[in-house]
């Protein structure tokens, strides 16, 4: 505890540090006072069924990103989400659209060019679910009187406009924290949308348990154990990587031969898990799909029997169907971003080989084998942590809230964020002359 302390010691002693920490724990405090603010116009009175409403399945999961600003009918409903499916979407374009791979390989000025185009595209997006949202507001429990001012358009017009700015703000406050804080805003922002839910889950968990006589604390001490192992896998699944050896012929020009192969011997690190959460979010957008289907031909046995089982997302079809589509999604994306035959050219253009391999083609086809191989297994580990929500309700009776957090895009996203900062903190301590968050916390600073 002691080493502990004289850690976060050492971190208060950077005054660049301490100033980012600070700039991005007061935007984060801004995001989330938003997430409380309810639109003009509704009663909060009136809201109790809508909070009901969102407590499970995917609105359940899209309410914990957006911080419980979605159930709040809040200024910051749309959360983040809007920008996270606008860059998605330029992403995958890049793929089709020569103009957008132009930009991609123009440095910095493309990025930008790219970010603007992502951000116009956020607002396009915004348009469209901000009425969506509104109008849907009375399916999901809110009744007519909540609206004091109505539904006419003397509401909705300035509702929608409230809506669309929250997103923006929400976006422009991620991208502060990029610039001045710590880094990954946008990332913080969703992550700290998921923590805020989490303790009134856990809250329920314990009072389901102990008022309800099904375990009590010791069930509750077993269900944290899982939880926290589930979490190790995680930050195994996020850090594995597989390393591929590289050789560079300049640097063992001179010398003896085998002194300069052990001296210049590098690695080309391939992720286990190249594609992140996101064949998780793709797989989810899809699987509104079969429901909403067989919700269009109910009149059918196979249709009806489609509506039930995929109605329910800790159903054994949904979740087997879910599984199924990560897989997928997890080879597509990672076909996509992980550019194997780039690679495979610029190892070639800098001197660099792999021992055994020919620089060119047959590099990039045996970076390609290489990470089909390694993706298989990543995406079935990153299945099953995705459905194992549905496994710990089903085989633990945990409630639905609680058990989102044991897998899926709320833990990755967590995880992932949270190695990212620490990496981040890491390296202004060892740049300093400290000892990283992951070592003793002694200083090392040189006299």
């Amino acid at each position: 505890m002691k080493k502990f302390v004289e850690t976060i010691s050492n971190i208060w002693k950077i005054e660049e540090l301490r100033q980012r920490i600070i700039i991005t724990l007061g935007l984060l405090l801004v995001y989330r006072f938003g997430a409380q603010v309810v639109l003009p116009g509704i009663d909060t009175s009136q809201l109790a069924q809508l909070t009901s409403n969102t407590e499970q399945g995917i609105l359940g999961i899209l309410n914990a990103f957006t911080g419980g600003a979605f159930a709040n009918a809040s200024v910051f409903a749309l959360g983040i989400m809007p920008y996270i499916s606008a860059s998605i979407v330029v992403q995958l374009m890049g793929i089709a659209i020569p103009y957008l791979q132009k930009l991609q390989k123009e440095g910095e000025s493309g990025r930008k060019t790219i970010n603007q185009i992502t951000r116009w595209l956020t607002i396009a997006i915004c348009i469209v679910q901000a009425p969506a949202y509104l109008f849907g507001l009375g399916a999901l429990g809110v009744p007519d009187s909540a609206f004091i001012l109505g539904k006419g358009l003397d509401f909705i017009i300035p509702a929608v406009i409230i809506l669309v700015t929250g997103c923006v703000f929400a976006m422009w406050l991620g991208e502060k924290i990029t610039d001045k804080g710590i880094g990954n805003g946008i990332s913080l922002l969703i992550m700290i949308g998921i923590i805020a839910t989490m303790p009134q889950s856990f809250v329920q968990e314990f009072i389901s348990r102990t008022a309800n006589n099904t375990g009590g604390i010791m069930f509750i001490l077993i269900e944290v154990i899982i939880w926290f192992l589930v979490i190790l896998a995680s930050v195994l699944l996020v850090m594995a990587i597989r390393q591929i050896p590289v050789q560079y012929a300049r640097r063992t020009a001179s010398g003896g031969y085998e002194k300069n192969v052990m001296g210049s011997r590098q690695y080309i690190p391939l992720k286990l898990n190249a594609s992140g959460v996101m064949p998780i979010i793709f797989a989810q957008a899809i699987m509104f799909a079969p429901s909403l289907l067989g919700r269009t031909f109910n009149d059918t046995a196979v249709g009806q029997w489609m509506e039930v089982q995929f109605a329910d997302i800790f159903g054994l079809a949904y979740n087997i169907l879910f599984a199924v589509l990560i897989i997928i999604f997890t080879y597509f994306y990672t076909a996509i971003t992980v550019p194997t035959n780039k690679m495979a050219d610029d190892l070639k253009r800098s001197g660099g080989f792999i021992p055994g391999i020919r620089p060119g083609k047959e590099t990039g086809d045996y970076l390609d084998k290489i990470m089909s191989l390694i993706t298989l297994p990543g995406s079935v580990f990153l299945a099953l942590l995705a459905v194992l929500p549905a496994v710990v309700v089903k085989l633990m009776d945990v409630q639905a809230g609680w058990a989102l957090f044991y897998g899926g895009t709320s833990l990755l996203i967590m995880v992932g964020v949270a190695i990212d900062t620490v990496q981040q903190v890491n390296s202004y301590l060892l740049n300093r002359h400290y000892d990283g968050l992951m070592k003793t916390g002694k200083n090392r600073k040189v006299a």
